[in-house]
């Protein structure tokens, strides 16, 4: 359980947490339909981006009626015989279907009865329809075909913005089926290949065109958030850009300019391309502020007419996307990511070069993915893993500042720049949950005191009195430093110091080391109270004279207070007995001449082991503490 506990308390387990709420919160805030235009603006960019194809498309010719066309022509729209002628010629030329993407659901004379005869004469001639909704009044085909297999409605999907991303095989109002113009002239052309429409083998409502099987758009496929996925609706690829298509004018045409050979056993869309028709799309490839952003309709039909062919032939146009789990799974994975970055990552300026390359490696991947027939998210995830990351860093900045904030509490005022930096590196081993973890160590005790201050401090005005103690405690604090101790605490006239914290010592050599620091620690106080004696005496303030009591053995080192006042200290009977070495009665064990010496050091006999005889030393006696039954060797520090 402890170890359960102490995971969870973990920053790896902060950082999963962060990630986790930075995930559902993308998660969520795409399910509104936020992040939709920026996803659909990445799609976009990637259909750009993708090589176009060098080879004219050669399986459709485009038959436009231009401005020029018109003004030869001297009329709009076009007279049923002059659309009867031009199905005419086009007819001669043999090709495989002729789509004609011009409403003529009215007559315009002359010619009516020879237009009439050559769509009914000419089952590969494909007329067109327009669906009719709340906005818009529908457009019906021919009367002569009305109800035969050569009528194809034109309609066109617009995604909110005005862009044309997805395609349609069927519609229906409620009453009839209908085919798309760019399904009617596919069929028609495959039947020659021997290719027909069939129901997928694992999914029959499905339609499949040779071996690809096209799956219905839904409303959540992709970046799309609830959209509007009535009839049979396709995601488009756009490998086909208007110039991939052959195209010649009408009066070309008219003329006898165009060889019937280009013609033959394609695909002839007839449509106008005039600018004051305005029959004009904008498609993944409008943007900027470049001009001529637009395609006509009919090279947007030929687009979708291309697509279809490909599939049915080649087996290579579809657009897949990826189920939603998998969508959500991608994004978690990439928000822990960034989390696990910003928990790892400290330098600024790594963080900031790790972050451009790994948001260019996700963009490749989903680039590569689209290259090879998927459509993977891009904004969500990027959007999680940058979030995470950042919020994460954060986090963790804001969390080492409150552990620096206390270990300098604690630390950085008793020890010196170099222990406390090491404290800082070493942070993790101390800290757990907002306190230092307690440590069982061996360490080395000083307890120093100043004899008969209460009487001195009785006699001394109050300033006088403090600045003369803080010049005493600083000088003596300042050489616990240098010698590598811990000052552990202040109590009026006395301090105490650690030697062998915070870093447990795992050998005998730091052991004996720290003992031998807090040995000539003590001598260099005793020079020091020798030194600031002199200056006291000069400025007619009293002397002092010190006590000095060292201790080594085992003890807990720990925090100890409350949350909001903390305070670092050892703990045990190692602590306890220097304590009393340091206060021992010189009656008891040793009669002291401070005339010669104002400062007495006594140490133990667990002290003496470790300092291989590089002191002079003077054994004083033995003495049993109070509630201790063993005896303690007591020896005083002569040089």
């Amino acid at each position: 359980m402890s170890t359960v506990y102490k995971l969870l308390r973990s920053s790896f387990a902060a950082c999963l947490m962060i990630s986790l709420l930075v995930f559902l919160s993308i998660v969520g805030l795409r399910k509104t339909g936020s992040l939709e235009s920026l996803e659909l603006g990445a799609y976009d960019w990637y259909i750009r981006l993708r090589p176009e194809t060098s080879d004219p498309n050669s399986r459709i010719v485009l038959i436009e009626i231009t401005e020029l066309d018109i003004q030869n022509l001297g009329r709009w729209p076009l007279t049923d015989a002059t659309l009867a002628e031009v199905l005419t010629i086009l007819t001669q030329y043999q090709p495989r279907s002729i789509g004609m993407d011009i409403y003529r659901d009215i007559s315009v004379p002359p010619g009516r009865k020879d237009l009439d005869a050559i769509l009914t004469k000419n089952n590969r001639i494909i007329t067109t329809m327009k669906f009719g909704n709340d906005m818009e009044v529908g457009i019906p085909p021919p009367p002569v075909l009305k109800n035969t297999n050569q009528v194809g409605f034109s309609d066109i999907i617009v995604d909110p913005g005005g862009i044309v991303r997805r395609g349609l095989l069927f519609l229906d109002d409620g009453e009839t089926m209908a085919y798309s113009l760019a399904l009617r002239l596919v069929l028609t052309y495959l039947q020659d290949e021997g290719v027909k429409p069939q129901p997928d083998e694992f999914s029959p409502q499905h339609i499949r065109l040779g071996r690809t099987t096209i799956r219905p758009f839904e409303p959540n496929d992709g970046s799309y958030i609830s959209a509007d996925a009535r009839g049979y609706q396709f995601l488009l690829d756009f490998k086909d850009t208007h110039g991939s298509f052959p195209s010649f004018s009408i009066t070309d045409l008219l003329s006898g300019k165009i060889n019937p050979e280009v013609i033959k056993d394609k695909i002839v869309l007839i449509g106008v391309t005039a600018e004051g028709v305005k029959d004009f799309f904008y498609t993944p490839y409008s943007h900027g502020l470049q001009t001529n952003q637009q395609i006509s309709g009919i090279a947007l039909h030929a687009c979708i007419t291309s697509q279809l062919v490909r599939a049915g032939l080649e087996g290579n146009s579809y657009v897949a996307t990826a189920n939603e789990w998998f969508e959500r799974l991608w994004i978690l994975v990439l928000s822990i990511m960034g989390g696990v970055m910003g928990l790892r990552v400290r330098s600024s300026w790594r963080f900031s070069l790790l972050a451009v390359s790994i948001l260019l490696v996700l963009g490749f991947t989903v680039y590569y993915a689209f290259l090879s027939g998927w459509w993977v998210p891009l904004v969500p995830p990027a959007i999680a893993w940058l979030f995470s990351a950042v919020i994460v860093t954060a986090y963790i900045s804001n969390r080492e500042k409150e552990q620096r904030k206390l270990l300098m509490q604690l630390f950085s005022k008793h020890v010196s720049p170099e222990i406390a930096r090491t404290i800082w590196q070493q942070r993790h081993q101390f800290l757990d949950g907002g306190r230092l973890r307690p440590k069982k160590l061996i360490a080395t005790i000083v307890f120093t005191d100043l004899k008969g201050f209460t009487s001195m401090s009785e006699k001394m005005d109050p300033t006088v009195l403090m600045d003369w103690l803080n010049t005493y405690m600083e000088s003596m604090a300042q050489l616990v430093i240098e010698q590598g101790g811990v000052v552990d605490d202040y109590a009026g006239d006395g301090l105490k110091a650690n030697f062998g914290v915070p870093f447990p010592r795992t050998t005998e050599a730091e052991i004996r080391q720290d003992a031998v620091n807090a040995v000539n620690c003590a001598l260099a106080m005793e020079g020091e109270i020798n030194r600031l004696n002199t200056l006291w005496k000069e400025q007619n303030l009293p002397t002092g004279e010190m006590r000095i009591g060292i201790f080594t053995g085992p003890m807990v080192a720990g925090s100890l207070g409350s949350s909001q006042r903390l305070k670092y200290t050892t703990i045990g009977d190692t602590v306890n007995i220097a304590s009393r070495l340091e206060s021992l009665d010189d009656n008891d064990v040793i009669k002291h001449n401070y005339t010669n010496n104002p400062c007495r050091i006594l140490i133990g006999d667990a002290t003496l082991c470790y300092l291989d005889q590089q002191f002079k030393t003077q054994k004083v006696g033995e003495t049993v503490f109070k509630g201790k039954s063993e005896k303690i060797t007591v020896y005083q520090v002569i040089g």
